[in-house]
C-alpha cells in the first residue's frame, strides 16, 4: 500500500533577467529561471513531461506542454536531485510562471509535482 510520501517532488526555482539579450524598446524581456528537482519520496519516479503557465504583465498568457526538460526525462532515485536552466520571453518587464511535472514513480503510479508560482521581474526591486 502506498501513501503520500511515497510520491513527494521538491521543485525550487531561482530567476534571472537577462539585460544584455533583452530590447525593452520592444517589448522583449528575456528571462533564465533554473529549477531544482529533488526526489522527497519513498519511491524513485521519471520526469516525463512538463506544463507551464507563462503570465505577462498585459493580461497575455501562454500554456506550454512537452516531453521532460532541456531534451531529458531525468529519473531520480529518493534522495535525488536534478538541476536545469531554462528561459522565457516576456513582452512586459513583469510576469509569472508556474507549473507541473507529470512523473512515473517505478511501481507504476503516476503523479503530478508541483512546480510553484514564481515572479519575474526585470527590475530587481520591482516586487516586494
Amino acid at each position: 500500500m502506498s501513501s503520500e510520501t511515497d510520491y513527494k517532488i521538491a521543485v525550487d526555482v531561482e530567476t534571472n533577467f537577462i539585460s544584455e539579450q533583452s530590447t525593452p524598446d520592444q517589448n522583449r524581456y528575456v528571462f533564465s529561471y533554473t529549477i531544482t528537482i529533488k526526489n522527497e519520496g519513498n519511491i524513485a519516479a521519471k520526469l516525463l513531461t512538463r506544463h507551464w503557465f507563462i503570465n505577462h504583465a498585459n493580461g497575455k498568457s501562454e500554456e506550454v506542454q512537452g516531453d521532460g526538460v532541456i531534451g531529458e526525462q531525468p529519473h531520480l532515485n529518493p534522495g535525488e536531485g536534478f538541476r536545469y536552466t531554462s528561459g522565457t520571453v516576456l513582452e512586459t518587464p513583469v510576469g509569472d510562471m508556474n507549473g507541473s511535472y507529470q512523473m512515473l514513480a517505478d511501481d507504476g503510479v503516476e503523479f503530478d509535482a508541483e512546480i510553484p508560482h514564481f515572479m519575474l521581474s526585470a527590475a530587481p526591486n520591482a516586487l516586494h
